[in-house]
């Protein structure tokens, strides 16, 4: 016999290529059309409204929406009964389905309800360190104010301990009250115990029945070496602490690295800049470079120039991620004198002329002026 069920993509009004939002959009659009709050007594709505229900139960679920495809409706029918091939039975499931998609618009989902057993928030600390504490590490404690386990009730929130909680009469222990709306019900949280299915008889005095209280305490934080600005810790359980023996939440420290006043970085090497003299730069030195590990030597080429950029291996901030470390990116300054001696000037004076600059021409200009405009 010829099976008089209509296709489900038809049903749904939606084309065989439709993704995953389309489908449930094109769903929740029917299903607000004809749930039978909106159609009270309306019997071809309510056989609507099961016919969209089956047809995205398939539809939304991967495995099922891929036998559909291949096999029709004969994918769950068959000498197995509702099961057929995938073993699915289309009188079950529609709550489930109708509370995960409309839960927030008719208040309703299963996620509204309190869990007893709740876990515990995260918590953010914002750290600041030095700039050598970035490179090389270092460890510092902090206080941070969260919500502790009550230690007179130890999170049991009674006075009297387990045997101060009594099982909610209004929702037998579920922590949810199911109504009847047409041919499905639907649960609501329990108003007596806010979904918790206990109620306490005798709250411990020391956390008004709360089972934690907010405490000031320190903590030891490891901070390994390359860290930078916005760098998150995660100290894991370290956060709030669960509400009825649920697990505690984690705690993020965010560093913030202070400036220094000789170096900068960037991503993991390390800059600064380091004033030469003009005799210096023109005939080279051997100097002294400031870097994080202490002062090193470091030779400067003959007529080296000003803004000259020269690279120390290995002199920067370790890699987060072990891929070994960063270099010192050392920028070179050539210093021009402010003031000079006679002597000095007279010096200056006949280098300029020396590299075929006439200083006592109108048009010329001296040495030690483009010194003073180039650097001034």
């Amino acid at each position: 016999m010829a099976n008089s069920k209509r296709d489900y993509y038809e049903v749904l009004g939606v084309g065989r290529g439709a993704n995953d939002d389309e489908i449930k959009k094109a769903y929740r659009r029917l299903a607000i059309q004809y749930h039978p709050d909106r159609n009270p007594g309306d019997r071809k709505a309510e056989e609507k409204f099961k016919e969209i229900n089956e047809a995205y139960q398939v539809l939304s679920d991967p495995e099922k929406r891929g036998q559909y495809d291949r096999f029709g409706h004969a994918a769950f029918q068959g000498p197995q009964g509702a099961g057929g091939f995938g073993g699915f039975d289309f009188s079950q499931g529609f709550e489930d389905v109708f509370s995960d998609i409309f839960g927030d618009f008719f208040g309703t989902g299963r996620g509204r309800s309190r869990a007893r057993n709740r876990r515990g928030d995260d918590l953010r600390y914002d750290l600041e360190i030095d700039f050598e504490d970035a490179h090389r590490g270092a460890e510092r404690v902090i206080k941070v104010a969260r919500l502790a386990t009550c230690e007179a009730c130890n999170g049991t929130r009674t006075a009297s301990g387990a045997g101060g909680l009594r099982t909610c009469p209004n929702c037998r222990g579920t922590g949810q009250v199911r109504t009847q709306q047409g041919f499905f019900s639907i649960s609501t949280t329990c108003a007596q115990c806010r979904g918790e299915g206990s109620i306490i008889s005798d709250p411990c005095p020391k956390c008004q029945g709360q089972g934690r209280v907010r405490k000031l305490q320190s903590l030891s934080v490891r901070i390994p070496a390359g860290v930078d600005n916005g760098s998150r810790l995660k100290l894991r359980g370290e956060g709030e602490a669960g509400y009825g023996g649920g697990p505690a939440g984690d705690l993020y420290v965010v560093i913030h690295v202070k400036d220094h006043p000789i170096f900068a970085r960037q991503d993991s090497d390390v800059i600064v800049e380091v004033p030469i003299s003009f005799p210096q730069a023109a005939l080279g030195a051997e100097i002294e470079v400031p870097t994080l590990d202490g002062k090193v030597k470091f030779k400067v080429p003959a007529g080296t120039q000003s803004g000259k950029v020269f690279r120390l291996k290995g002199k920067g901030f370790s890699d987060l991620h072990g891929y070994g470390r960063g270099d010192e990116l050392v920028k070179i300054v050539v210093e021009t004198p402010k003031r000079l001696s006679s002597r000095q000037r007279e010096l200056l004076e006949e280098f300029a002329r020396a590299s075929g600059e006439d200083i006592n021409h109108p048009m010329a200009k001296g040495f030690v002026d483009k010194i003073r405009e180039m650097f001034g």
